[in-house]
Parts: C-alpha cells; sequence; structure tokens
C-alpha cells in the first residue's frame, strides 16, 4: 500500500512546495516510488520539477472534473526522479466546479488517484496555502499531513486553525488521517524565537515534531529556478543533505 502524504499549511511562505519537490526526489534517490502531486493553482510544485506550466497538455483539474484519467495527465521528470500531476492556474476553476457539485465534492482526488497510487510507494500531494475546496479533498484522499513550519509566532497561530480542519476531516469524511509530522522549515537555532518556538511545539507536540529541520540555504531558493530539485542542483549543499535525512526520517517513522 502507497502512503499519501499530503504537504499543507495556508500560510503561505513557509517552504511547503519546496519541502514536496526535494523530498519527492530525495526519497526517489533512495529507491522509492514517487507521485508528485501538484494541487497549488500556482504551479511552483511543476515548474521546480522542470515543466512549463504554461504548455500542459492536461492537468490535476482534469482529474478532479473527471475529464481525463491520471495515466492521461501524468508527466515523467527522469531527473528529478519521480512522476509528477501537474498543476497551474487552471486549478482555480476547480474550486468554483467543486462547490457546485451537490454530494461527493471532497472525494474527487481520492477517486482521480484510485487508478494509480497502489503503483508509487510515496504520494505527495503539495496543497495550496489555503484550506479551500482543494485542500480539503488532498487531506480526504491522504493517509497523513506533513506540516512545513517555520519558527515564528505567527506560524503558531495558523497551526491551530490547520489542526482544526484536520479534526472536521477526521470526523466527516477520513478518521484514519494522522498527523505525520511537523518540519521546521528556513530553520536557523542561533536565534532565540527559533528556539523558543521549537521548544513549544516540541512541549505540546512530542513525537510529531520531526528531528530534522531545513535551514535556510541560498542553494534551495536557486534551484527552482534551474527546474531541478535542489537535490540535483546541488547535491552537497546544507539544503541538499537536510532533506535527504527529512527522507531517511520519514521512511524510518512511516517504515516506507
Amino acid at each position: 500500500m502507497s502512503q499519501i502524504i499530503a504537504l499543507t499549511n495556508q500560510k503561505g511562505g513557509v517552504g511547503k512546495t519546496t519541502t514536496a519537490v526535494n523530498l519527492a526526489a530525495s526519497l526517489a534517490a533512495l529507491d522509492r516510488r514517487v507521485l508528485l502531486v501538484d494541487l497549488d493553482p500556482q504551479g511552483h510544485a511543476t515548474m521546480g520539477s522542470g515543466i512549463d506550466k504554461h504548455s500542459l497538455e492536461g492537468s490535476v483539474l482534469d482529474l478532479l472534473l473527471g475529464e481525463k484519467s491520471a495515466p492521461e495527465v501524468m508527466l515523467d521528470c527522469p531527473t528529478a526522479g519521480y512522476s509528477l500531476l501537474p498543476g497551474n492556474g487552471d486549478l482555480t476553476a476547480a474550486e468554483v466546479e467543486l462547490l457546485d457539485r451537490a454530494e461527493g465534492r471532497e472525494r474527487s482526488l481520492t477517486e482521480a488517484l484510485a487508478s494509480v497510487a497502489g503503483e508509487y510507494d510515496v504520494v505527495l500531494i503539495d496543497c495550496p496555502p489555503s484550506l479551500n475546496m482543494l485542500t480539503v479533498n488532498a487531506l480526504t484522499a491522504a493517509n497523513g499531513v506533513l506540516i512545513p513550519l517555520q519558527c515564528e509566532f505567527y506560524a503558531l497561530e495558523g497551526l491551530s486553525a490547520l489542526l482544526d480542519t484536520v479534526e472536521q476531516i477526521k470526523d466527516s469524511v477520513n478518521p484514519d488521517l494522522a498527523i505525520y509530522g511537523i518540519l521546521r522549515t528556513m530553520f536557523d537555532g542561533r536565534n532565540s524565537l527559533t528556539r523558543d518556538v521549537s521548544k513549544q511545539l516540541r512541549d505540546y507536540f512530542g513525537e510529531a515534531l520531526l528531528k530534522t529541520t531545513i535551514p535556510r540555504n541560498v542553494r534551495v531558493a536557486e534551484a527552482p529556478s534551474h527546474g531541478l530539485p535542489v537535490t540535483k542542483y546541488a547535491r552537497f549543499s546544507r539544503g541538499s543533505q537536510a532533506h535527504r535525512v527529512l527522507a531517511k526520517e520519514l521512511i524510518r517513522r512511516l517504515s516506507l
């Protein structure tokens, strides 16, 4: 059985898409079969995988609306090492279309992935930075949630709203949804606020707080402009090494 993991945080700029792309590449480098789903209308995970989001013949929108199957939309990213269900600005239409459906709207992604998810060890879903119907679809389809988080005050406030949403999804459509981990991104251990927030997270979440941290690193920021994960763009950089450590921690944690 594949593990379907939704990477989500309604607060933008926390490194969610960066984590999705580099974790996918790191898991693939460790011989896991990986599918990355770009569910964000910004299409950054698609661009970061080396695919032009403006010239797609099919996208996740077609899956959600039932107009194409996953194999018809799926693309190979041989340099990165994983498969991709690409997304772009067309996904904004999916939000409207899904809201107009009388029933089953939260299960559209679940049904779309049903035919292919079992072919992969891991399916990573890059969610939009909001708690909308696309995110609800991701949480309904997922086995667990990975939450990238910056160590700052407002991040903690937003985390509370996200956890409330996870509980609502568990109570309604996906009772087995779990928190797979909280990942500290753009981490600088020299910063006193970072240390204080880390302590609060550790005290409250315990084992759910991942040991791995992703540091601020210029190579990580540069890699998307080259259409590459940082693990391929600058494999010996601190950012690349951190994502490989993250992949290994998740493999141990989830028995991938």
